[in-house]
């Protein structure tokens, strides 16, 4: 790819001009060099647990971005900031592909009630590569003075980066994470970096997380439940039952979001599991699950975190499901472009309305 510099870039967009099939994210071609955001696509699909397709979300969500406009409602020109994403890894892809294959051996053995040990231990040693990429690449661009954000692939995809602020930030950070599920099950399925498991090992090896908050969780396990309790003022969660319980008796959507926000410290990772969303908005998603947020409430959820004046320091988007029609990919590209801008504008370096 042919790069472009910060001032050719903007001036491209605004003009709209039909982008190229291989242009990057919201059809740019920002050298990563001139970028305030790269975007670290990680196209990773091991360990799901029953639908398949998001080790194809990054590259399908650049594509469906260039039918983006670029203004927003709230954010004031986004893109003149610089958001750049780098090409797909190739090689991280191919490894997903060999240790899905495996995994599946190793679910099918526990549907038998039996064992794979070899199977488990590829996906194990995988899944550490995995992490081991994302986060070499995560380090490499924060020292950088860059903003770093990953584009899954399954909700295993941003341990890397979220390990990388852990040992790169001077303060303690607060998650905030949206999902249809808590994440929080040890070694799901005996794969100890399931997709299930993202926040269990993140607040096990990552000790500047102060605290985790999680908003429109509708399925989940015993264990994960008492995790989360044990986590005692560490971890909330707005459950979307109880959610919908409040706005139903007349409480406004601030309202009900507000007191979860309050929870958060100074600096937020805001971590997005596509299924969070009402399944009509995530059909394809590898677990959906009925209920959920409206798109627009999630939008609003996340303007919230930059009128609090928090600073969001990364962030990650996850599960987007492989479709035909595009539709997956085509709100995947939205809710990107939402936190990109989010992010920008709460680090000072484009204004919001």
């Amino acid at each position: 790819m042919s790069y472009r510099t910060l001032e050719e870039e903007i001036k491209v967009l605004e003009l709209g001009l039909p982008p190229q099939e291989d242009d990057g994210f919201i059809g740019g071609r920002l050298d990563p060099n001139e970028a305030s955001l790269v975007l670290v696509p990680v196209p990773w699909e091991a360990t799901v647990s029953f639908g398949e397709g998001t080790a194809k979300a990054p590259d399908a969500i650049r594509t469906s971005s260039h039918q983006l406009d670029v203004e927003t409602f709230h954010y004031i020109k986004p893109y003149t900031a610089g958001i750049a994403m780098l090409e797909t890894d190739k090689k991280l892809l191919k490894l997903s592909n060999k240790a899905r294959k495996k995994a599946i051996k190793v679910i099918e053995a526990l549907e038998k009630g039996k064992s794979n040990k070899k199977a488990l231990k590829f996906v194990n040693e995988a899944s550490i590569e995995l992490n081991s990429s994302v986060y070499n690449k995560s380090i490499d661009l924060l020292k950088k003075g860059k903003f770093v954000a990953v584009v899954g692939g399954d909700h295993s995809s941003p341990l890397g980066l979220i390990k990388a602020l852990n040992d790169t930030q001077k303060e303690e950070f607060g998650i905030l994470h949206v999902d249809a599920h808590h994440d929080l099950r040890k070694a799901y399925e005996g794969f100890t970096y399931s997709h299930a498991s993202i926040f269990y090992n993140a607040m096990n090896e990552c000790k500047k997380i102060s605290n985790l908050v999680q908003i429109a969780i509708r399925d989940y396990s015993k264990e994960e439940a008492q995790r989360l309790i044990e986590y005692g003022k560490k971890g909330a969660c707005l459950y979307d039952t109880h959610m919908q319980q409040q706005l139903a008796s007349g409480k406004s959507l601030e309202e009900v979001y507000k007191p979860y926000i309050e929870k958060l410290p100074n600096n937020v990772y805001l971590s997005i599991d596509i299924d969070g969303l009402e399944p009509l908005n995530c059909p394809n998603t590898g677990t959906p699950v009925p209920g959920g947020l409206k798109y627009g409430q999630l939008e609003h959820l996340i303007f919230m975190i930059v009128k609090s004046e928090k600073n969001i320091i990364g962030f990650d988007l996850c599960e987007v499901g492989d479709s035909q029609d595009g539709w997956d990919a085509n709100v995947g590209a939205r809710v990107l472009y939402q936190l990109c801008a989010a992010l920008l504008a709460s680090q000072g370096k484009i204004e919001y309305k």
